[in-house]
């Protein structure tokens, strides 16, 4: 995805004009295919990252420049819900290929899942794993995953996972953090053991998040500071963000950790991150490989004081920029150059902001797509 210049920013468009009709007769995880009319006169459509750590190029210049109003083609419908139904599409992949992963299950609850590929690699850790016979389990083949019998306390299970972890290194887990999150079966219920994040989603297991609009009102008009991530970051390096977002580690709850990343990747003050209002979450469920996403997001607004500037403390954001939320919205529809995931917060804060209204075909269905994944 790159586009040092100006010129080349057409090679981050991902503008789809196909009737919404005839996208709502294909599933999330079929591809668009623009109509013959508009092959010669729209530039060409850009599929997502290859890969987490592939490294997006690109300046605020070229951002503000494609966010403009009518700066691709005089065709350019803003009630168009394609893109952003696009944007969602890129969150829930591989929903067919489910067959392919087992049921990790503890304490007769299924807390994640494995693939059948993956699991080859914890079959020589028989004292900390043990491979359960296939009982036709809701359609997954294959049997069941669970952890030995020995390992009956949270801490035992931390420990012994941990090791494994560790041993696999960053050849199984790309971009090890030494940051906890809790195995559980739902939200709120007690943590079975917790594992290192980076490791959560080749074991399948739940994981929920923090994502916060922080926006302006200047003159009638809402705006919304927008991060671009470090090009250091080992996942999604250099594309755009949220002004704060974080994943939601054990032990702390979303409001505390609200208030801690406010401060980490914004500066925000306690004074200010404290009046963040609660209004929601987003979920979304993405195979790809060996990887099984089921992720809720809390969404959080947050208005600020027009005089407010954000100062990165931890190093993952490069820089930041207030920009107004009618064009943020023409990014998303537009580009593919958000972090997905953050694609589908700001279009629930379009819903919730009156940006995407009734009249808008495919409002529901858009509305709903926005809870794709496993929502407990």
């Amino acid at each position: 995805m790159a586009m040092a210049m100006a010129c080349n920013i057409i090679h981050l468009l991902h503008f789809h004009p196909t009737p919404y009709r005839a996208f709502a007769r294909t599933t999330l995880t079929t591809a668009f295919r623009i109509p013959s009319p508009f092959q010669n006169s729209l530039p060409k459509p850009i599929s997502p990252p290859r890969s987490l750590s592939t490294t997006a190029t690109f300046t605020w210049d070229d951002v503000l420049r494609v966010s403009q109003p009518q700066s691709i083609s005089d065709s350019d419908d803003v009630t168009d819900l394609n893109g952003y139904f696009e944007k969602i599409k890129m969150c829930n992949r591989g929903s067919e290929m489910r067959f392919e992963f087992m049921p990790f299950v503890i304490e007769n609850q299924i807390v994640g899942y494995i693939h059948n590929g993956f699991a080859e690699n914890l079959r020589k850790f028989q004292k900390v794993f043990k491979f359960l016979p296939d009982n036709s389990n809701d359609g997954f083949h294959g049997g069941r995953l669970t952890l030995h019998p020995s390992l009956k306390t949270q801490e035992d299970r931390t420990r012994a996972v941990g090791e494994v972890v560790k041993i696999l290194g960053e050849q199984q887990f790309p971009g090890i953090r030494n940051e906890l999150y809790p195995v559980i079966s739902s939200f709120g219920a007690s943590p079975l053991f917790s594992l290192e994040r980076a490791a959560a989603p080749y074991f399948g297991i739940k994981a929920y998040g923090i994502h916060m609009n922080g926006y302006v009102e200047k003159e009638g008009e809402k705006f919304l500071w927008i991060g671009k991530r470090s090009q250091e970051k080992s996942t999604f390096p250099g594309m755009l963000d949220h002004l704060v977002a974080g994943g939601l580690p054990h032990g702390i709850a979303c409001g505390e950790n609200v208030v801690k990343e406010c401060q980490e990747e914004a500066g925000i003050p306690k004074s200010i991150s404290s009046s963040a209002i609660p209004v929601g979450a987003v979920s979304y469920m993405d195979i790809d490989g060996y990887r099984y996403k089921r992720d809720v997001l809390f969404c959080y607004d947050l208005k600020l004081p027009e005089s407010f500037i954000p100062k990165n403390e931890d190093g993952e954001v490069e820089s930041f920029k207030l920009i107004p939320v009618a064009h943020v919205a023409n990014v998303i529809r537009r580009t593919s150059i958000f972090k997905p995931n953050c694609c589908l917060v700001i279009i629930d804060f379009l819903f919730r902001h009156g940006y995407i209204r009734p009249e808008n075909y495919g409002y529901l269905d858009l509305l709903q797509s926005l809870r794709s994944g496993d929502y407990s």
